[in-house]
């Protein structure tokens, strides 16, 4: 189900947006109410319902809007003129970044916890963080430039390799508590590695 579906925008849209994403990250889905969210939102419950229809829908709207915002790795791809290893390094970076954010790690939280009972929250979490990014990888991996420099001949599967050597170990000592605030050092570290480690396996010989 998309989260435009059924709602309306409005000129406290993005207010009311900010107050659930704060609301639903400290409570999850099933502890969070509606009165809660408007009171953290500072509008009325009638705002509230008059942009959506029901919780759900807020908390899909919540997922979509903040994985656009945190990442730009569409307009980067689009935009790229770095050479193909340099491009390979950014996406590396920014898919770490955001596996590392707080909002990226809440939010795992989050949609593993309400699975079960609620799968179509994970299922957009997942459409509109990592398979929309998967895709939009593997778009560029299929592009000229690339090609001339990989041979691939599954593109989404190699998109997936890549974003699973982001993750790392560092992912889950962040998400279990082990680590706090990985240094950049290591970040960048991460990112070297699994470009080395891709083009082992992809670079045209």
């Amino acid at each position: 189900m998309n989260a435009d579906a059924r709602i309306r925008k409005g000129r406290k849209f993005d207010q009311v947006i900010e107050g659930a994403k704060a609301v639903f990250l400290r409570e999850g889905f099933e502890g969070a109410s509606v009165d809660e969210i408007a009171r953290d939102a500072g509008v009325s419950k009638a705002t509230l319902y008059s942009y959506f229809p029901d919780k759900q829908h807020l908390f899909l709207a919540v997922i979509e809007t903040e994985c656009a915002h945190q990442s730009d790795l569409e307009i980067l791809l689009h935009a790229s003129d770095q050479d193909v290893e340099e491009t390979l390094r950014i996406i590396c970076k920014t898919l770490i970044t955001f596996f590392l954010s707080r909002f990226g790690q809440d939010m795992f939280r989050v949609c593993v916890a309400e699975a079960q009972r609620f799968p179509k929250l994970g299922r957009s979490f997942y459409d509109s963080g990592p398979r929309k990014w998967g895709r939009n990888i593997a778009q560029y991996l299929d592009s000229p430039g690339a090609r001339a420099v990989l041979e691939i001949e599954d593109s989404l599967l190699a998109a997936d390799q890549l974003a699973q050597l982001c993750r790392a170990d560092l992912m889950l000592k962040v998400l279990f508590g082990i680590e706090k605030d990985p240094p950049e050092a290591e970040i960048d570290r991460i990112a070297e590695e699994a470009v080395k480690t891709f083009l082992a396996r992809y670079r045209r010989v």
